[in-house]
């Protein structure tokens, strides 16, 4: 398996393929347009100067799972950060330590990158996700999460 961050010169047929992935997790949040919304997002992602990132795990030329980020600047961690969106593993493939390969990926990339820290959301009643998360040194943050959408 492969773990790596989509290249700013990504493949049509590679976008393509992890917008499909990912339609997998906007299928459970119910989003009209859904596949256009990824595509875009994935398009604005690999612009030149675009803080946002993808990593993917591939093997055999399929995408089992993708991990969506992006940098901000933050004053308590003193410089930039990553705000982890989303990490998804295609529903046949988990239990097979896809995650866990992404986020090794991403704190490793993170640590030779001048990044101060990673911050994410997950669902309160995820157990197996926070398992996972304090497996590899994340801790709880006590914070309510508010959005406002045009």
């Amino acid at each position: 398996m492969k773990i790596y961050e989509i290249p700013k010169d990504a493949s049509e047929e590679l976008q393509k393929k992890v917008a499909d992935l990912l339609m997998g997790q906007m299928e459970s949040i119910g989003r009209e347009n859904a596949y256009e919304l990824l595509m875009e997002s994935i398009r604005l992602t690999l612009e030149p100067h675009s803080s946002a990132h993808i990593f993917v795990a591939e093997e055999k030329g399929d995408i089992l799972g993708a991990a969506f980020l992006n940098i901000g600047i933050s004053l308590t961690h003193g410089g930039r950060y990553i705000w982890l969106n989303d990490l998804y593993v295609h529903q046949e493939h988990r239990q097979q330590g896809i995650a866990k390969k992404l986020l090794l990926k991403i704190i490793y990339w993170a640590e030779h990158n001048g990044i101060k820290g990673i911050e994410l959301e997950t669902g309160i009643s995820n157990a197996a996700t926070k398992a996972l998360y304090n497996s590899l040194g994340f801790y709880d943050v006590v914070s309510k999460r508010y959005g406002f959408r045009f």
